[in-house]
């Protein structure tokens, strides 16, 4: 099918991908956010949904705005929803039909569940050589784990990033938001994009094999560089910074801000904008290598330093002195920043039963392409009749799947 004809199939956006097709079968978030990604971009994503709570996320909460998961609502918009049974046979044809007419195809399930539905890539791919599959799992399609469920507390805590992350001594902690779902739906969107274009030289389509596992492994990269180089695991810093001191958060009179003193150079603008100008002539913090050697000493002095004044006034004398710091801002805060509002990082929809709802940009700029919500998170199976209609079936045959339950 030529990109011209794909552009008239479904209201796709006006972005680069535009004219791409996406079937999403991915609930939760890791797929979500990978599809949500193409869908801002430009892509026409279908979202297939099981019939009754379709995708699990629909009953997260609270919070609900009018009924609606605020959960579900964050990675789900630029799409439309269709609800397939795949469990029926007439159900199953369903999705192949619509496959075939397919650019990607994105599913999250358990190794092995599309094949025993008969969807895997190997059946879609004789339907349509030319379909980028890609399959989001916990551990990878392959090896011991593959069959383990993929939260992301477990991934976070066995790739190893739960090792480094709070404090020495302490419980171990997690990151505030799911990062082992949003990483892989990121690495996906990137493999899906990458295959796309090569499909563009070759004509061929892919299979895409994205594990939650491997890539927080990924991300361990100078952690993971420093214990390849010393066989050491790395400690629990807190906010500190492994190789690089001072770079950590310090109360203030009035709580709590951060520094970044990222090089020598910096550290003798940092020590005139605190009024401690001997502290560059000492030898245990001279050079970054003896500040991270005597770390402890150092956050001592700086914790003492820091007490006498506010987080605001010493946030002042650093940036005036050109030194990167900042302050610990809850959310109510961040959403308000003049930088947030400058650069347009909040969108606006309207939902059918939410009302005004706001979500999040894409954190990128490109070109003449602005993001926007051009359709707000679906309703379930709120465009089944529309999508197969495009996709060739008569008003006799919708009604009859509907009857039959295999579509809502």
């Amino acid at each position: 099918m030529s990109m011209a004809a794909r552009r008239k199939i479904g209201k796709t956006g006006t972005g680069p991908m535009s004219g791409i097709k996406v079937l999403d079968l991915s609930r939760a978030l890791a797929g979500p956010f990978c599809t949500m990604m193409l869908a801002d971009l430009g892509a026409d994503v279908v979202k297939v949904e099981p019939p009754g709570r379709g995708d699990e996320t629909r009953a997260w909460g609270p919070p609900f705005v009018n009924g609606e998961s605020a959960y579900f609502m964050s990675v789900n918009r630029n799409k439309r929803s269709i609800v397939i049974d795949l469990k029926t046979d007439a159900g199953k044809d369903t999705l192949r039909k619509l496959a075939k007419r397919a650019d990607v195809l994105v599913e999250n399930f358990r190794p092995g569940t599309m094949e025993k539905l008969g969807v895997g890539y190997a059946s879609i791919k004789k339907l349509n050589p030319k379909i980028v599959y890609c399959s989001i799992s916990g551990f990878g399609q392959t090896g011991p784990y593959k069959d383990r469920a993929g939260y992301d507390l477990v991934i976070f805590a066995e790739s190893g990033q739960m090792s480094i992350t709070g404090e020495q001594g302490r419980p171990p902690v997690k990151a505030g938001v799911a990062v082992s779902d949003i990483g892989a739906g990121m690495y996906a969107a990137f493999a899906v994009a990458s295959s796309l274009f090569a499909r563009g030289k070759s004509g061929d389509g892919e299979y895409i094999d994205v594990s939650l596992f491997e890539g927080q492994i990924s991300w361990l990269t100078y952690q993971a560089g420093n214990y390849f180089a010393t066989g050491k695991d790395p400690a629990r810093l807190g906010s500190a910074h492994p190789t690089i001191a001072p770079y950590q958060a310090f109360k203030a009179s009035d709580g709590y801000f951060v520094i970044a003193v990222g090089n020598d150079e910096l550290w003798h603008e940092f020590c005139g904008a605190i009024g401690r100008e001997e502290l560059e002539g000492d030898q245990r913090f001279a050079k970054n290598p003896d500040r991270v050697k005597n770390r402890l000493e150092l956050e001592r002095i700086l914790s003492g330093v820091f007490s006498e004044a506010s987080a605001s006034d010493w946030l002042t004398r650093l940036r005036k002195a050109g030194v990167p710091c900042g302050a610990i801002n809850p959310l109510s805060q961040v959403f308000t920043d003049p930088q947030v509002l400058a650069r347009d990082v909040v969108l606006e929809a309207t939902h059918s039963k939410a009302g005004k709802i706001k979500q999040i940009s894409m954190p990128f700029k490109m070109g003449g392409h602005k993001f926007r919500v051009e359709r707000a998170p679906p309703t379930l199976g709120e465009h089944t009749a529309e999508i197969l209609k495009e996709a060739g079936y008569s008003k006799g045959e919708i009604k009859r799947l509907i009857d039959s339950k295999s579509v809502a």
